[in-house]
C-alpha cells in the first residue's frame, strides 16, 4: 500500500498520512492517530473501504512534544487546544482549494476522538466534515475527566494487558477476567505468565523490561487524562456515530459520554475485539469502514 507523508516540518515526522486519494466525485475519510499503536494499523480500515474512498491518517506522531510529554511529565506547554490547532493547520495545508464535495468524514480512535472533535470544531462550516465515527473514545466532558488516582492498578492492568496483546497479536484481553489483585507487581507476574504462555512474549523476558513497558503506558494514559482534565469541548456542529469495542475500555457505559455533545445526533454501534484491536481485526475493521465509508 502506497502511503505519502505530507505537511510536515523539516527534522520531524509528518503529520499528514495519505493512504490513499479519493477519486473523483468519492469521499476521503479522515482519521486521527494518537499513537500506542503504530499508525500503520489504519491500513485494515483502507483494505475495509471502497476502493474509490480515500484515506487520510492525522498522526499525533508529527508533534514530538506530545509523546516527548509522556516521557518527562512535562505538558506545561500541550493542551488539547494547542494540539488541535497543530492538526487543523496540517489538514488545511494538505487540502488546499476550495473545500471538495462530497464532504469527508472524520473517524477518531481512543484519544484521538477527542482531538479530532477539537479540530472539526475548528473548521468553517463548508469545511467540516458530514459525521465523526468515534471508535472507542471516551468524551472529554465533566463527568469523565478523573483525577489521576482514579485509575488504580486493577483497571490499569486490565487496559495494559489489551494494548499488550494487540501489539504482540495474541489476545490477553481476559488475562484478569477470573483474578483480580491490588497488587501491582503481583499483576504484572500473572500478566508475565499469560504473555509467556500465549506466545506473546520469550520466556526470557525479564520482569524489569515487562514493567517498564507498563511504566511507559501509564505515563500515556496519565498525558491523555491530564490534557483532557483542562478541556472544556463545544457540542458537537457534525452528527456523532459511536463505535465501542465488545471489550471497551468502560464497557459497562452504553455513550462513553458523548451524549452530552451530540447535539446532531449519537448512533451506537458494536465492533468485535477490545479497545486496541478494533484497529488491527478484519471484522472490526469493516464495521468502521461500514459507517465511515457509506454515503
Amino acid at each position: 500500500m502506497r502511503q505519502q507523508r505530507r505537511a510536515g516540518r523539516a527534522g520531524a515526522s509528518p503529520i499528514v498520512l495519505r493512504h490513499r486519494q479519493a477519486v473523483p466525485g468519492a469521499t476521503t475519510v479522515c482519521a486521527v492517530h494518537p499513537g500506542s499503536l503504530p499508525v500503520g494499523v489504519w491500513g485494515h480500515l483502507a483494505d475495509a473501504l471502497p476502493q474509490d474512498t480515500g484515506l487520510t491518517v492525522l498522526d499525533l506522531a508529527g508533534v514530538p512534544e506530545y509523546f516527548e510529554a509522556a516521557l518527562s511529565g512535562d505538558h506545561a506547554d500541550l493542551s488539547i487546544a494547542s494540539l488541535a490547532d497543530r492538526l487543523t493547520a496540517a489538514y488545511r495545508a494538505d487540502r488546499e482549494g476550495p473545500p471538495q464535495s462530497p464532504a469527508p468524514v472524520f473517524v477518531g480512535w481512543s484519544f484521538g476522538g477527542v482531538l479530532a472533535q477539537a479540530v472539526i470544531e475548528r473548521l468553517a462550516p463548508e469545511e467540516r466534515p458530514d459525521r465523526l465515527v468515534l471508535v472507542d473514545s471516551i468524551a472529554p466532558t465533566d463527568a469523565y475527566q478523573q483525577p489521576d488516582d482514579a485509575l488504580d492498578v486493577p483497571l490499569l492492568l486490565r487496559w495494559f494487558a489489551m494494548y499488550l496483546g494487540a501489539k504482540r497479536s495474541r489476545d490477553l484481553s481476559t488475562c484478569f477476567d477470573s483474578m483480580g489483585t491490588d497488587d501491582l507487581a503481583t499483576g504484572l507476574e500473572l500478566l508475565l505468565d499469560a504473555a509467556v504462555t500465549s506466545g506473546a512474549l520469550p520466556p526470557d523476558t525479564p520482569p524489569p523490561g515487562l514493567r517498564k513497558l507498563y511504566d511507559t503506558y501509564v505515563e500515556g494514559l496519565l498525558r491523555n487524562n491530564r490534557l483532557t482534565a483542562g478541556h472544556r469541548p463545544p457540542v458537537s456542529s457534525v452528527p456523532l456515530v459511536l463505535i465501542k469495542a465488545e471489550r471497551s475500555l468502560i464497557p459497562q457505559d452504553k455513550t462513553l459520554g458523548w451524549t452530552e455533545l451530540a447535539r446532531h445526533g449519537l448512533s451506537l454501534h458494536a465492533a468485535p475485539g477490545d479497545h486496541y484491536t478494533t484497529l488491527t481485526r478484519p471484522d472490526a475493521a469493516e464495521v468502521i469502514a461500514e459507517l465511515s465509508g457509506r454515503r
